[in-house]
């Protein structure tokens, strides 16, 4: 597969995640958080999918587009490690929905990140979805998301259960 496929496969399987937990996060309290601004198209996604609901975004230096740059108020401005920890001081673990995209090309650097971000991200984490694609966190895959119709492609998906409620939905292309 071409990086160009792979790459579109990877944002397809996004959308389609996040489309597919709409009615759920819509049925929890709390704020969304946006793990990794990049572009802003995510953001700017989410922002389309739950109008008016509080969505934090965690960016190490903005370079989105101007249109998808959230307000300050906002952003967690610098490097995850550090502004997770300082997020969670802030907000507590109220989060509705956790979606995040960091990583590299390097599985094992991705790997490593995971090992550190996904229970940073826990403190963060109401009863809560996380969303991340599987291949940046070495998740185990979990019980497929089958025979749901809101997910096209069944084999995107992993539904990864976790402490306090919690689940994960990580999408693999």
């Amino acid at each position: 597969m071409s990086r160009l496929d792979s790459f579109i496969a990877r944002m397809q399987a996004q959308r389609d995640c996040l489309n597919f937990l709409k009615l759920k996060v819509d049925a929890l309290a709390g704020p969304i958080l946006e793990v990794g601004l990049g572009n802003g198209r995510t953001y700017d996604h989410l922002r389309t999918l739950f109008p008016g609901r509080d969505i934090y975004v965690f960016e190490r230096k903005v370079a989105a587009h101007p249109d998808c740059i959230p307000p300050d108020e906002w952003l967690f401005l610098g490097d995850a490690d550090k502004t997770i920890p300082q997020a969670a001081l802030k907000l507590g673990a109220t989060a509705a929905l956790i979606h995040t995209d960091l990583g590299t090309g390097d599985h094992a650097a991705n790997v490593e990140m995971g090992e550190w971000l996904g229970p940073a991200l826990d403190a963060l984490a109401a009863r809560a979805v996380m969303c991340w694609p599987t291949s940046r966190c070495g998740l185990a895959a979990g019980n497929a998301c089958q025979n749901r119709p809101a997910c096209p492609r069944t084999d995107i998906f992993s539904i990864v259960p976790v402490r306090r409620g919690v689940q994960i939905l990580s999408y693999e292309c």
